[in-house]
């Protein structure tokens, strides 16, 4: 279970000794943080469909309700707050699928789970 204290919150988004996982909250100010909370439901609503991965998950997108910028603009805030991601970004051509692919070390999907509202299968 993760811990939900300002200490151990704000260790720059590491990994605990006991493998779990913390954004670091005090990378965003509260203007950053209200944007990225906006983005992050929009891109919650935007998935058609997530494909999990060995290391991650893969976000495929509505390209008619993200756009790409925006998206660039979630992974640029993300990254800050929990740099143990990785994140990549793929535009089919013509514009007609958008996928977020987000991934990270063994351990990191539980996390990924209950930040991003993924139902466990």
């Amino acid at each position: 279970m993760r811990q939900k204290n300002e200490a151990t919150r704000s260790r720059a988004g590491e990994k605990t000794e006991n493998g779990e996982f913390y954004c670091n909250i005090g990378a965003l100010d509260a203007a950053q943080r209200a944007r990225h909370k906006e983005l992050t439901e929009k891109l919650i609503a935007s998935r058609v469909e997530i494909v999990e991965m060995e290391n991650g998950y893969d976000f495929q997108l509505r390209p008619s309700t993200i756009s790409v910028a925006e998206l660039a603009d979630w992974v640029t805030t993300e990254s800050k707050c929990c740099p143990f991601f990785d994140f990549q970004i793929h535009v089919e051509r013509g514009g007609r699928g958008l996928r977020l692919w987000l991934s990270g070390d063994d351990g990191v999907k539980p996390f990924m789970r209950a930040e991003f509202q993924i139902p466990e299968r």
